[in-house]
């Protein structure tokens, strides 16, 4: 397989405006000499609305799809991913400086971790950012640590699944992102965690844009009744996976 970190976007047209940001914080990072990076954009449907905003780069591939929400069109997307890691570039998202090659170097160096996260800045409309307290220490977080601290604070994870990249045979053992409406992203961060080490960098890995049309933003995302669904599924699937034993790497305890 090639040496290659494959981003996945899944991208509707609301979002698709934000994409030459993302696109020029991803020509900005730098990989270690032999690795390269190829992006893969998924549209949530089938617009005229999204190519335009598309950049023209080999190292860019564009698909379109039936509509299913963000996490459909990831999951689809890995058809198509041909490297060993997968690392989530929300459309409306940007990348910090040096965030590829921090990820890449702790899953290279520590082959019993699976995934990483890493810290997270709010991108705000007038351009600042702020942070919030809470993260975890630098270095390997344990199996159960997010799940334990998720349930104990109100279904908030001490990391962001926004910033996640992980081994893609381990993603796809995993099935990719759940089929929710929202939560998705959650989902596959407490499955991960459920079966594997993960790692966090307390360095600045992503600006996380907040505006008005974002998905998280909407008043269905917050709904009482669909959201309690949503999280007993996540956390179900997440402690029957670590009822099940199975564990990455293979033979590990």
């Amino acid at each position: 397989m090639r040496r290659r970190v494959i981003i996945v976007t899944a991208v509707h047209a609301p979002s698709a405006a934000f994409l030459p940001d993302a696109y020029k914080s991803l020509c900005e990072q730098e990989l270690p000499e032999g690795w390269e990076w190829h992006w893969l954009i998924q549209e949530d449907g089938h617009t005229d609305r999204v190519a335009p905003h598309v950049p023209d780069d080999p190292r860019v591939t564009f698909r379109q799809g039936r509509p299913g929400g963000p996490g459909v069109a990831r999951t689809i997307a890995l058809a198509h991913a041909d490297g060993p890691y997968v690392k989530i570039l929300d459309a409306d998202d940007q990348l910090a400086p040096g965030a590829l090659a921090r990820d890449l170097a702790a899953l290279e160096e520590h082959p019993d971790v699976g995934w990483a996260t890493s810290r997270v800045l709010d991108l705000l409309p007038d351009g600042s950012t702020a942070g919030f307290p809470g993260d975890p220490e630098h270095g390997p977080l344990e199996r159960g640590t997010v799940l334990a601290s998720w349930a104990a604070h109100d279904y908030r994870a001490p990391v962001h699944p926004a910033t996640l990249f992980v081994r893609r045979d381990l993603l796809v053992a995993l099935g990719g992102w759940m089929a929710l409406p929202a939560s998705e992203d959650t989902g596959l961060l407490l499955a991960l965690d459920a079966v594997s080490r993960g790692w966090f960098s307390s360095e600045v890995g992503l600006l996380y844009r907040k505006w008005e049309g974002q998905a998280t933003g909407q008043s269905a995302h917050v709904d009482a009744g669909e959201r309690a669904a949503r999280m007993a599924v996540v956390e179900t699937r997440a402690r029957a996976l670590a009822g099940f034993a199975w564990r990455f790497p293979p033979g590990s305890e």
